[in-house]
């Protein structure tokens, strides 16, 4: 593929500004104004803004889908060798470790996290839908593990344990694009193989604790 195409322009520019306006702010037209392409383009190759949508959000979740799959899937296969249960430490590793260290990945990734942020709390369902539908068989393959690992939780509080994970692995993630609290009266932030180690460790002792 060429460097950068007119499908790439339109995916960049539909990220950037569905994450900084929304989804429903965002006109076709300002994103091939941004793109420097036309209407044309975008129903030539998308189709519609919908379809645009789910190709900015598989774009950057399908290959890192893939890589905590692989991670946990390489945690389970040990576990069944060696004849034990999962660890709920190195299934938790497998999953929050390349989601973080997603953030660094490329430019476009701190705009993609923004826009998945912007649509857990905006009200309208449209992005979060379609991020959820895409990341659930990752999420419910972790899940599954975890059931196995800790067979001393019930599968609700569980559940909800990891929901809770996830809603602070999301506030790390997009508060590490704010600069808000670089403050000199608060301490440095941590760098980022520190962060995530501690990430692990207060996910893990939450995981953890006893109903």
């Amino acid at each position: 593929m060429p460097p950068y195409d007119t499908k790439t322009r339109i995916l960049d520019g539909a990220e950037k500004l569905f994450a900084r306006e929304g989804f429903h702010n965002t006109s076709l037209r300002a994103i091939t104004s941004l793109a420097e392409a036309n209407l044309a383009s975008v129903n030539y190759h998308f189709g519609s803004k919908d379809a645009l949508l789910q190709a900015v959000i598989e774009r950057r979740l399908l290959p890192l889908n893939q890589i905590r799959e692989t991670k946990i899937r390489e945690v389970l296969a040990r576990a069944s060798e060696e004849n034990t249960p999962p660890t709920a430490d190195s299934l938790l590793c497998a999953f929050i470790e390349p989601t973080l260290e997603f953030s660094n990945s490329s430019p476009g990734a701190k705009d993609f996290i923004s826009l998945v942020g912007r649509s857990l709390s905006d009200p309208d369902e449209t992005v979060r839908n379609c991020f959820l539908t895409l990341v659930l068989p990752t999420f419910q393959l972790l899940f599954k593990g975890l059931c196995d690992a800790l067979p001393q939780l019930s599968p609700t509080i569980l559940l909800t344990r990891l929901q809770f994970i996830m809603g602070t692995m999301s506030h790390v993630m997009c508060m590490g694009t704010l600069s808000a609290l670089n403050n000199p009266a608060l301490p440095p932030p941590l760098d980022q193989n520190t962060l995530i180690q501690q990430l692990l460790k207060y996910a893990l002792a939450g995981l953890e604790a006893p109903e």
